[in-house]
């Protein structure tokens, strides 16, 4: 059987936790070479270790500065760069109101500007042999959520930065977002908080989907691996909704 990402060297944002690293090790899987992200240099390291040829720099997305090191180092590790999977975000829970400017700021330099951020520097070498970029944005650029303006705010933002990357640098790269739904992540209960019974939310979410369950890790790995391979060369520009149907509720 052959590896689908063999020798193709990625770029993991968010890799320390929940999809992010569901991502990392599903790349790791089909051959891929890893410049691992995230701020957990703990999780990080032992990632690292875990996964054949891969590195790890902790650090925060929403700082320009950090993105330009990570191509850098993916650069100097292994000389090219062909993926880069965008993972890393953030809640900014509180109604407009109440959530502060700070936290405003914050969430979308985390959920929006990293993506420009890395792109930016990532974009010079992904033209050159032609690269793909995936964008972990949610259904919450499409559907609202109480408490979640920044979030929301954000993700949709992503989208239609998405969109018009994908205009700007076709044919040479690719650039699409998976927008997953409700999934078992540390996030997801995170985001639970902004509702009076968390637990009671997660398991609504859950039941609300046509598929009866919340989504997992691996659920989202599977698409983004997908959507890295060459088994989607012809499909860029897209928003894929990945959420056991709960749109359609």
């Amino acid at each position: 059987m052959s590896l689908r990402l063999k020798d193709k060297v990625c770029i993991v944002t968010g890799a320390t936790s929940g999809m992010g690293k569901a991502i990392a090790e599903k790349f790791h899987q089909e051959g891929a070479k890893l410049m691992l992200s995230g701020r957990n240099s703990e999780r990080g390291k032992v990632l690292a270790k875990q996964l054949e040829n891969s590195v790890f720099i902790a650090g925060d997305v929403s700082k320009p500065s950090y993105n330009e090191e990570m191509v850098k180092t993916a650069i100097e590790n292994f000389g090219t760069l062909d993926i880069v999977s965008l993972n890393a975000g953030i809640l900014g829970l509180g109604n407009v109101v109440d959530l502060s400017i700070d936290d405003w700021h914050q969430t979308l330099n985390t959920n929006l500007s990293a993506i420009f951020y890395l792109s930016k520097y990532a974009i010079p070498y992904l033209e050159k042999k032609g690269g793909n970029i995936l964008i972990n944005a949610s259904i919450a650029a499409f559907k609202s959520f109480p408490n979640h303006p920044a979030y929301c705010a954000s993700k949709a933002a992503s989208v239609a930065l998405m969109k018009q990357m994908a205009v700007e640098y076709a044919p040479k790269i690719r650039v699409n977002a998976i927008c997953p739904g409700p999934v078992d992540t540390p996030l997801l209960w995170d985001s639970a908080k902004a509702f009076k019974n968390p637990e009671t939310a997660v398991k609504k979410a859950g039941e609300a989907t046509l598929m009866q369950r919340l989504g997992t890790p691996e659920d989202i790995a599977k698409l983004a691996l997908f959507m890295a391979s060459e088994d989607s060369s012809w499909i860029t520009g897209t928003a894929m909704t990945i959420d056991g149907g709960i749109m359609n509720t």
